[in-house]
């Protein structure tokens, strides 16, 4: 919840990662809720096409019978998009939405047409069932600000959602903020200020995780590692933490918390490291060296 907060706070997207069953997609809606933005939901499918996200031209006759195209937009026009399974899509409809994420507008018939502010992207990705998938390409995966792992709960919050799922009663989420307040406090996230002992310590930490110029430790096990967008997205994903916990500034604990998430969609191990360690491994190294 607090990486999934922490995304949008930030102004970026978020990858949700985790087994059928463990709310995905209700923490989405309810965040929808909670920040009053306008959420739309997409199941994506192998036939899915771009024209069923972003939208299409139809054809229409006016009453002196004349004829004009007129775009109906898809659901990829809301402030906060759930796509639901997305690496069950094809690439071709990934790009479509590649670009809307990036650009925040998408291109039908040659004329641009602009995304709701704010908007962002929620995508869930089922890490067991991989048949009749495409798997996402590496600049896809870059462009989410975190990689958000949703495991099981534990007892007690599990014995929780028991009492409180099955009954005649349900809780209900309310509405704390609207649009505007929510990009005010976006613009404010980028404005606070960062220490230099952080901000080498995420430099630190980013080139270490690279194959050739990074840790000795670490860089023989890398087939290819996190960018300057790696860097920027823990830049602002330690300030967007801070915030959300009451604090003006970020501190190297912000950093240690994030960097799972925002390096584990951005490595990847060659072939020899795979029999020896993983990639959650080699962050937690990283982790450690920080201080």
């Amino acid at each position: 919840m607090e990486q999934a907060l922490v995304t949008i706070l930030a102004g970026g997207h978020g990858l949700l990662v985790g087994v059928p069953g463990l709310a995905k997609t209700k923490l989405v809606e309810t965040l929808g809720k909670v920040l009053g933005l306008a959420e739309q939901r997409v199941q994506f499918t192998p036939d899915l096409l771009p024209a069923d996200i972003i939208g299409s031209e139809v054809l229409e006759e006016g009453a002196d019978r004349t004829r004009s195209f007129r775009f109906i937009k898809g659901p990829i026009f809301a402030q906060l998009l759930m796509a639901d399974e997305i690496n069950r899509a094809s690439p071709r409809t990934q790009s479509a939405l590649l670009q809307a994420m990036q650009e925040h507008h998408v291109s039908v018939a040659g004329k641009r047409y602009d995304l709701p502010r704010p908007f962002h992207v929620l995508a869930t990705q089922n890490p067991l069932e991989q048949e009749g998938t495409y798997p996402l390409p590496e600049a896809q995966l870059d462009r989410f600000l975190l990689q958000i792992d949703v495991h099981y709960p534990d007892r007690a919050s599990e014995r929780r959602v028991l009492l409180e799922t099955t009954g005649d009663k349900s809780a209900e989420a309310v509405q704390a903020l609207d649009a505007e307040e929510l990009m005010a406090t976006q613009r404010l996230v980028r404005r606070l200020p960062v220490g230099d002992k952080v901000v080498d310590a995420i430099l630190d930490l980013v080139r270490a995780a690279r194959p050739g110029e990074g840790h000795p430790e670490i860089a023989p096990h890398v087939a290819w590692g996190p960018g300057p967008r790696a860097a920027q997205a823990l830049m602002l994903a330690t300030r967007a933490r801070a915030l959300a916990t009451g604090r003006l500034a970020p501190s190297l604990d912000d950093v240690a918390a994030l960097a799972a998430p925002v390096l584990r969609h951005r490595m990847a191990l060659n072939f020899a490291a795979r029999r020896e360690t993983t990639v959650a491994e080699l962050i937690d190294k990283l982790v450690s060296r920080i201080g």
